[in-house]
């Protein structure tokens, strides 16, 4: 379906877990990926974001406490072509207190500072999900703007299956525009 400036594509699962992707329509650039599951009875479980960034939303009816701004934020932004790229942002200490490496016992890329401010280990689902292990070498990074940015080299088999669901997607069926709101809401 195509909502605003973004197309999405909803995918349902045979154990019931959701995904759902968002493109831009001018690039056809990945700009969100979120997925959730069901728990055990049934319930759905909270949206995980793995592309974009997950939205703030605050309710005073909720709580009066809100997450600092000034506090780390990490998210898996917009990858590029070659590269699958991480920020971190909010991260004020000089550019030679990072260490970034691979972990090959876990196969998770681990950021970490020498003063053991922020530590944050991840995974590239991409790769696990091919079946390929971690490269030091494909592993880049640069810090900037009190942002680190991390950027890790696709692989030629990661290319070609984006390459197949791009063309995927152009085969797809494409709702018309929705102006506002969601095209599934049912009036009960």
């Amino acid at each position: 379906m195509t909502q605003g400036n973004r197309r999405k594509v909803h995918t349902t699962f045979e154990d019931g877990a959701e995904m759902v992707e968002e493109y831009d329509l001018k690039t056809d650039e990945l700009v969100v990926r979120k997925r959730r599951s069901k728990t055990v009875l049934g319930k759905d479980c909270e949206w995980e974001f793995l592309v974009g960034e997950t939205p703030r939303v605050f309710s005073a009816d909720t709580g009066t406490l809100i997450e600092s701004g000034a506090n780390p934020v990490w998210t898996r932004s917009q990858d590029t072509p070659q590269h699958f790229v991480w920020r971190a942002r909010n991260l004020p200490y000089p550019k030679d207190t990072y260490s970034v490496s691979v972990d090959h016992g876990t196969q998770r890329v681990v950021v970490r500072t020498s003063n053991k401010k922020f530590y944050k280990p991840f995974e590239v689902p991409e790769l696990r999900a091919l079946g390929q292990v971690l490269d030091e070498a494909a592993l880049t990074w640069d810090w900037k703007n009190n942002t680190l940015v991390v950027q890790y080299r696709k692989p030629v088999e990661a290319v070609r299956a984006e390459v197949e669901e791009k063309m995927e997607r152009r085969r797809l069926k494409d709702d018309t525009p929705v102006e506002g709101g969601d095209a599934d809401c049912k009036q009960q």
